[in-house]
């Protein structure tokens, strides 16, 4: 556990550094180099899918700024600006994000939901748009970013600093701005001095090109898998070979990670061994029982399992092509999907990924999922045996 008994992800909200961003070191560079050699842009874009990290460098970022004793690679996380930005609490930090109005007769905007917001990313760093619309309630309403909070913006960020330094805008999901976001772009070209506005984008393509236009673009990539299975044994205490498992089939996204480990009950890997040595074997009875077992799992244990599987096939793609290249993989993996790459050929492994994003298509709609995947263990067969699936 974590000081004061938080447990390790609860706590983590309180610790804003560029250490406890996980992965990224490429912009995590970038953002430094440019800060040191002075030419750090006054409007900044933070570009990446979900589940990477955006608001996360976003506020280490700014703590880094604000930071009384940086070194050259981080905030001291220790003195009073620190503590400050971390809790979100800095009075020259000004958040924005999307909301929708209290109640009828209120026009929806973000200081109305601060208290929401602070305890909503010191609970979840990585959380998504939809899981903090549902956090205060939305329902099925759409959040936006209002025009009345632009020009709030605007005149909050001309005021001076309340503690004579710099100011600092986060907006998180400039997608949410409508056209109402050019009221912004007199604020964006020249902001007052000392201020800087850091907007934290999963689609650039959603974005008013206008606003694009004025700032400068920093891409967050994917989360390697190894980046992901360290923070989830260090953060979440989870288990080495069921970080490295869910690591991979998280496509990247340290959110979608931490799903994945609330909804994977154990080790897929000896699972996965097992359906295969009855594919090859041609058992009957062991793929009757493999369907039978399953079947009584969740259906996102379910969904996990085969995406799981889906994964060691494309590694195993790789393998075929590139076999010098060593395999992300822990040892026992590793040497599983080498083995299957030198048995099947290419057109074998693209089928069977086929039929496997076929059952869980049918298995997200609510299939009667022990048909569904005792069918696909049968079609698997055929596949292996390069056999024509009777239709």
């Amino acid at each position: 556990m974590a000081p004061g008994g938080l447990s390790p992800e609860v706590f983590w909200g309180y610790r804003m550094q560029f250490k406890d961003v996980v992965g990224q070191q490429a912009a995590k560079d970038g953002l430094l180099k440019m800060w040191h050699n002075n030419v750090f842009p006054h409007a900044l874009m933070l570009a990446g899918g979900e589940g990477t990290g955006g608001l996360s460098m976003a506020l280490a970022l700014v703590q880094y700024v604000f930071c009384e004793r940086k070194t050259e690679t981080d905030s001291c996380g220790v003195c009073p600006n620190c503590g400050k930005v971390s809790r979100l609490e800095h009075a020259d930090v000004h958040m924005s994000f999307p909301t929708i109005p209290p109640k009828p007769g209120v026009k929806a905007a973000s200081r109305l939901y601060i208290s929401e917001f602070r305890e909503f990313v010191h609970q979840s760093p990585y959380g998504s748009t939809f899981e903090w619309l549902q956090h205060i309630n939305a329902e099925n309403k759409q959040g936006n970013i209002t025009a009345e909070e632009c020009r709030e913006i605007i005149d909050v960020l001309n005021l001076k600093s309340y503690e004579g330094g710099k100011k600092a805008l986060i907006m998180w999901r400039p997608e949410y701005l409508g056209k109402e976001g050019n009221i912004l772009l007199k604020m964006i070209e020249e902001p007052p001095a000392d201020t800087i506005m850091i907007f934290v984008a999963e689609d650039m393509d959603d974005i008013l090109p206008t606003i694009k236009s004025r700032t400068q673009a920093v891409k967050l990539a994917p989360i390697h898998p190894r980046d992901i299975a360290q923070m989830l044994v260090y953060r979440s205490q989870a288990d080495p070979p069921k970080a490295a498992q869910i690591a991979h089939i998280a496509q990247g996204s340290y959110a979608e990670a931490l799903r994945l480990l609330r909804n994977t009950d154990n080790d897929l890997f000896p699972a996965v061994k097992d359906l295969f040595n009855q594919v090859f074997t041609k058992s009957g009875l062991g793929i009757t029982k493999f369907a039978d077992e399953w079947s009584k799992a969740g259906r996102e244990q379910q969904k996990n399992f085969l995406h799981y599987i889906i994964q060691l096939l494309e590694q195993a793609i790789r393998a075929m092509y590139t076999p010098d290249m060593p395999l992300a993989l822990p040892d026992a993996e590793a040497d599983f999907v080498r083995k299957l790459a030198g048995r099947v050929s290419f057109a074998t492994i693209t089928a069977l990924i086929e039929a496997l994003n076929n059952t869980i298509f049918y298995i997200e709609r609510n299939a009667h999922s022990k048909t569904q995947l005792h069918a696909l263990a049968i079609r698997m067969q055929y596949i292996v045996q390069n056999r024509e699936i009777p239709v």
